[in-house]
């Protein structure tokens, strides 16, 4: 009897993370008690573009420029790029990449966010690009910082840089978050710890000497993958 062999472009569901994860506190407000009913999209939700080429800016993927300001936001310069491809290594082209993160001092551009560290007025942490034709993206930020946020007694979030991934239509976004090796607040991260072991990896970035600009910011890879068994654990419901 021949072995079964798992289909490349099968979505491996024990990766993601489950809809209920008791240390991950706010999971147990927001996780679904009963089944859920599937709708049908309808046609505008599967042919409404969500973004045209054209509203794309020039600074749009520099965060460290990108805000209204009078100089240059504080903290660690970085590079972040990567691949977005499908279960079989193929780019994912010219499809939209946002990004979103707190400040090097740990505080988000949110009012929600009233952790007392320190704005800066120059660094929104937001930005957004294109992939290009070898489904490559590139982004320049700065290293965000980690935040205490109330989970449990002494809780820490990782610092972590959410991804947002559209497809050709509005119902097709797909979100994640990176984080960056070493860290030692992983091992402590209800969010994190929520994945599979030898998935949550797929979240951690890699450091690379080459994708670093010379006496200006340090580079780290993060490449995505949509689908198939080595797919990204994503924040977006199954």
């Amino acid at each position: 009897m021949m072995p079964t062999v798992p289909r490349i472009d099968a979505r491996d569901w024990s990766s993601q993370p489950p809809w209920l994860h008791p240390a991950y506190r706010s999971t147990a407000l927001r996780s679904p008690t009963r089944a859920l009913l599937p709708i049908a999209h309808s046609l505008s939700e599967l042919t409404q573009p969500v973004y045209g080429h054209d509203d794309i800016g020039a600074l749009d993927h520099d965060l460290t420029r990108n805000a209204v300001s009078n100089g240059a936001p504080l903290g660690e310069r970085i590079v972040v790029t990567g691949r977005v491809t499908d279960e079989r290594g193929r780019p994912v082209r010219h499809t939209l990449v946002e990004l979103w993160q707190c400040n090097s001092a740990g505080r988000y551009v949110h009012r929600a966010d009233q952790h007392d560290a320190p704005l800066d007025p120059n660094f929104l942490g937001a930005g957004r690009t294109l992939t290009d034709a070898e489904g490559r993206y590139r982004f320049l930020t700065l290293k965000p910082g980690a935040y205490p946020w109330g989970n449990h007694p002494n809780a820490w979030r990782p610092a972590h840089i959410h991804f947002s991934l559209f497809g050709e239509h509005f119902a097709s976004r797909l979100v994640t978050q990176m984080y960056f090796p070493g860290d030692p607040l992983l091992a402590l991260d209800p969010i994190y710890q929520s994945i599979r072991e030898d998935a949550r990896e797929r979240l951690v970035s890699r450091f690379d000497i080459g994708v670093t600009e010379q006496g200006y910011a340090l580079g780290y890879v993060f490449d995505i993958v949509l689908r198939g068994p080595l797919e990204t654990p994503m924040e977006t419901p199954r």
